[in-house]
């Protein structure tokens, strides 16, 4: 199987390949249009701000290319937040597969949240084999609200989507790499994933 992780200079992308890595698997790190469009799997992570992240995505083009892709794409944190329409962090315009906008935490909350909690009301096969409970990990300032396309909630003062999902595009707000042995379940169950 190959799998794409998108390289646009945003991410701990060195964790995704290794959590794949234990998998059995290989990411390969790439910002080539034909071999992102012609792998089995894409991986869409990101760590940092949305603003200068969408700066880089238009700059090498992949912005066009990413909303095209008809095989399983997985967005991871900021991934699956510029999926989304539009975020509150820098103004920013995203690649508009969900639509819905990405908000900051109200100041009642301390920001950003950081380390584990919990998913649930999980509807998708990416969590085949995970209990309505279960704790991943996440590191995050803004959140995406609950819609349509939610496939798992979390509760942070709130309940947000902390999963997407629309046709063949997925988005986790937490970090499945970071996030133990359920993270491990969900990353592979991705790599399983026929559309």
């Amino acid at each position: 199987m190959k799998i794409a992780i998108i390289d646009y200079g945003a991410g701990n992308v060195q964790s995704v390949q290794f959590a794949l890595n234990r998998l059995g698997f290989e990411g390969i790190l790439s910002a080539d249009a034909d071999f992102i469009s012609s792998v089995d799997k894409v991986i869409f992570p990101g760590v940092g701000a949305a603003n200068s992240a969408m700066k880089k995505l238009r700059e090498s083009g992949l912005y066009q290319i990413i909303p095209s892709l008809k095989q399983p794409v997985l967005g991871i944190c900021l991934g699956m937040q510029l999926l989304c329409n539009y975020s509150e962090e820098g103004n920013t315009e995203s690649l508009g597969i969900f639509d819905v906008a990405v908000k900051k935490f109200s100041a009642e909350n301390k920001i950003p949240q950081m380390g584990w909690n919990t998913i649930y009301n999980l509807e998708s096969a990416l969590f085949e084999g995970i209990s309505e409970k279960d704790y991943v990990y996440l590191v995050h300032s803004f959140y995406a609200e609950k819609m349509k396309n939610t496939i798992a909630t979390t509760n942070y003062g709130l309940e947000y989507s902390s999963a997407l999902q629309k046709d063949n595009f997925f988005g986790v707000q937490f970090h499945p790499e970071k996030s133990g042995k359920t993270g491990e379940k969900i990353l592979g169950n991705f790599l399983k994933l026929e559309l």
